[in-house]
């Protein structure tokens, strides 16, 4: 066994030390930290207070209340909220045009010269009668100014219909209000603070950890097995080393250091976005305009349950990668082999949500045993309702005895391709290395 922690150490501490390890640990962070914080900071120093000249052609009262709706409107919330927009109410019944056409010149010099507007918005009684409502301005391309803008006057135009219609608009809204259906969490008998939305969310991130931590170190593995072969580092190892060992010792220490900056990434991810206020009030951004992205809270357990599977299940497909390594001469060749592993990744992630409908039935206990499924599973069904320890042994016995069995058909593929360097090899010569290694 000692020499299977050889072959670990030297493969863990190889690559901790190369610059693309430590870069990627550092740069990915960054980039992180980058997406978590500028688009909320960006967005809060460009929505700042819309000057619109309000243009009001109505016979009535319409455009006065959309003019308070419009001036009520606030953009963050408690203390530093500030006005939406800063409107000039300028009444023009029969000269709505050329009162709009004296504006234009002035359109788009909000932030240069004193007068200047953001837009302008005419509103005739043909918005009651047929829904028609015009704004002029230089940018009308962000969708969120205009929904916010349609949002505050649809309302008003709503109301004016029913009024002619003799109906009361508070008591159709009272009428026409959806219910508030609570979803809570019953475990061990017991309410929890856990929300449905919570639960999906919570198993969905799980799968999608995992199959996005593949879908970027599952190559590495690979390509580390191809280069030893096309280096002949190979041929001193097997010196020393049975072909298990070293499929063995390659597929841990190359996972181990997966594993690692995993941990790092997730765990800069987490700080970032459960601290995403408080960064953003230290940019002087008073945290609005920021991406909420609060995280679902995870019990002890089911923390040491996921992290379980998951390391498991990263091993697993690990072993999966290497044994398409073993198989190929170039990396080219194990990229076009490696569908067959991603077709059991795919699989394995989208059974979360398959079966997140029905954790506990047949399916879900059928697919908790087999290897390439447990480590998506067994975390979406636990995140749910606890499962029993036998359960749980058994999917854990299941995933270990499969990862060491591919390990076991790696290597004796290994045996044979490492003496049939530049052959390519077919499913007949595998099947044959197998039985004869």
């Amino acid at each position: 066994m000692h020499k299977v922690w050889a072959v670990i150490r030297r493969e863990f501490v190889e690559r901790v030390r190369t610059r693309a390890f430590i870069l990627s640990t550092l740069l990915f962070p960054l980039f992180m930290g980058a997406m978590v914080v500028l688009p909320g900071y960006l967005m809060s120093r460009s929505t700042g207070t819309r000057t619109i000249a309000f243009v009001d052609a109505t016979s009535d009262d319409l455009g006065l209340r959309m003019v308070t709706a419009l001036q009520a409107a606030r953009i963050g919330k408690g203390e530093a909220a500030r006005p939406r927009y800063a409107v000039t109410h300028l009444r023009a019944p029969n000269r709505s045009m050329a009162v709009r056409d004296s504006l234009l010149p002035m359109t788009g010099k909000s932030r240069r010269v004193e007068g200047g507007l953001d837009g302008i918005l005419v509103v005739t009684d043909s918005t009651v009668t047929g829904g028609k409502a015009a704004y002029y301005g230089v940018n009308v391309a962000s969708f969120d100014d205009m929904r916010d803008l349609e949002q505050t006057i649809r309302p008003m135009v709503i109301a004016q219909r029913l009024q002619g219609l003799g109906v009361d608009f508070a008591e159709v809204m009272k009428s026409v209000q959806g219910i508030d259906l609570r979803t809570m969490k019953v475990a061990d008998g017991k309410l929890t603070n856990e929300s449905g939305a919570a639960t999906f969310i919570l198993a969905y991130a799980m799968g999608f950890l995992l199959y996005f931590s593949l879908l970027i170190f599952g190559n590495q593995v690979m390509n580390s097995i191809v280069e030893e072969k096309n280096n002949r580092i190979v041929e001193v190892l097997a010196s020393s080393l049975t072909p298990f060992q070293m499929m063995l010792g390659k597929v841990v220490g190359v996972g181990s250091v997966a594993l690692l900056q995993i941990g790092i990434w997730a765990g800069t991810a987490t700080f970032l976005t459960t601290n995403q206020a408080k960064i953003m009030s230290m940019l002087g951004a008073g945290g609005s305009g920021g991406l909420p992205m609060a995280l679902p809270s995870m019990k002890l357990e089911l923390l040491i349950v996921f992290l379980l599977f998951f390391s498991l299940g990263f091993l697993l497909f690990a072993a999966a990668y290497a044994a398409v390594g073993a198989m190929a001469n170039t990396v080219q060749d194990a990229g076009q082999m490696q569908m067959p592993v991603m077709m059991f990744v795919l699989a394995g992630f989208f059974s979360v949500f398959a079966l997140i409908r029905d954790p506990n039935g047949t399916a879900a206990q059928v697919l908790s045993y087999v290897p390439m499924m447990t480590p998506f599973v067994i975390p979406m069904r636990y995140s749910i309702s606890p499962l029993p320890m036998t359960e749980l042994l058994g999917s854990i016995a299941v995933t270990i005895v499969g990862m060491l069995a591919i390990v076991w058909l790696a290597a004796r593929i290994y045996r044979v391709g490492i003496l049939s360097y530049g052959k390519k090899a077919t499913l007949r010569d595998m099947v044959r290395w197998i039985r004869t290694a």
